[in-house]
């Protein structure tokens, strides 16, 4: 059931008439809505739809942010007394994000039908993750819900952070590659040509620099087109392959390997294993489903299956360290710490630690590896323009020297 548009026509007290659109799930709703606003409906009718009012989303529809103040709502309703469904009511009411409110929507109605939250929340999986419906259940089942949303609250902060550290480190060389060759692409197309059939009037002999720019903006002048079908065709045999399971992992694994930004993915997959292992256990999750459950939300596959062979060597009675312990990408740290874990019953304890030891070493690591790109692009942005401003300049001195 999703939410529908309702044109309407009311008049208020004073008797103005007023138009306009409102959003219910039904039209009773919608009507119900108008009067509390102390508006007398004269006419509602539901609006055609439109495929430009669809809301379209890439990826989840409700971000990490948006749970950690859910999370933190919610948690603080149920300390202040009141009931489950009571709070759900309250929080649909304040949230913004659209997809959320829908959701809960449903969730209160559910309860009141006799549901517990957990299942409630477990029929909108696009909305509400696999850990965090079973941290809820197992917080349900134990009558410690409170606690546990803090905690949840606590998990998807942790997670927020570090990612947007990842991606903000990330983004910058993209950011400043695309305008390097944003305004390449422009000094070639618009800028160079003007000064051609200047140097061609005066029949001058032309630096190396200035010949080789030159050809390159002609080449560029005279096959744009195909050079896009070009990086067109690259681009879909790129996708075409990454669609590939063996190919992701690959890259998966170069990625890995790659200098400076390798060790920073190594170290965010770690402290979201860690992070996501520990808060599952923290919560009684049985270990085999937290292990299942974490793998659901690890990216890298190599870290991945790792962890899914940890998980089968714990079905086969062995230890969760050992399949870890033999592979490449986890430092000793990682497996020392759960073989300690493992050996005193505080495997939760020990992950937690890993965790944290990791997402502060995410954020030292991103600032080093930023301030060490910054540098670096910059000279190279420099070249590349300098030598564009060179080849120009040049000619244009020996020219003037000539008439002179």
């Amino acid at each position: 059931m999703t939410m529908t548009s309702y044109k309407y026509i009311a008049a208020d007290f004073e008797g103005n008439m007023k138009k306009g659109v409102i959003d219910a799930y039904n039209e009773e709703l919608a009507k119900t809505k108008l009067r509390e606003e102390g508006l007398k409906i004269e006419n509602i009718e539901e609006t055609e739809k439109s495929i430009w009012k669809t809301e379209i989303y890439f990826g989840s529809p409700v971000k990490s942010r948006d749970f950690v103040v859910f999370l933190q709502q919610f948690a603080a309703l149920l300390k202040a007394g009141l009931t489950i469904v009571e709070s759900i009511n309250i929080l649909r009411e304040q949230t913004s994000n659209k997809a959320l409110t829908e959701a809960l929507y449903h969730v209160e109605i559910d309860m009141r039908q006799g549901s517990s939250l957990a299942k409630a929340l477990k029929n909108h999986p696009r909305i509400f993750s696999s850990v965090l419906i079973n941290m809820v259940h197992s917080g349900e089942s134990s009558g410690a819900l409170g606690p546990t949303l803090d905690k949840l609250a606590e998990y998807y902060n942790k997670q927020y952070k570090t990612k947007q550290k990842v991606k903000a480190t990330f983004a910058y060389p993209i950011t400043v590659s695309v305008v390097a060759i944003a305004v390449v692409v422009f000094l070639m197309l618009y800028v160079v040509p003007q000064f051609v059939d200047m140097f061609a009037q005066f029949g001058a002999d032309l630096p190396l620099i200035t010949q080789f720019v030159l050809s390159i903006s002609n080449l560029l002048q005279s096959y744009w087109l195909l050079i896009l079908l070009v990086l067109a065709g690259l681009c879909l045999a790129a996708y075409t392959l990454y669609q590939k399971e063996s190919v992701r992992k690959d890259i998966d694994r170069y990625m890995l390997r790659v200098p400076g930004f390798g060790k920073l993915i190594l170290k965010s997959n770690l402290a979201q294993m860690s992070r996501t292992l520990s808060s599952l256990l923290y919560n009684k999750v049985p270990i085999i489903l937290a292990l299942e459950l974490t793998e659901q939300t690890l990216k890298n596959r190599v870290i991945r299956e790792t962890l899914q062979d940890s998980r089968i060597s714990l079905k086969k009675g062995g230890s969760l360290a050992k399949p870890m312990r033999e592979h490449w990408a986890y430092p000793f740290l990682v497996t020392q710490m759960i073989e300690v874990g493992e050996k005193t019953n505080a495997l939760d304890d020990m992950l937690d630690q890993i965790a944290t030891f990791y997402e502060d070493d995410v954020d030292t690591a991103t600032e080093q590896l930023k301030s060490l790109l910054e540098p670096l692009l910059i000279v190279g942005l420099s070249v590349i323009v300098g030598t564009i401003v060179l080849a120009i300049i040049v000619p244009m001195f020996e020219l003037f020297n000539q008439v002179n």
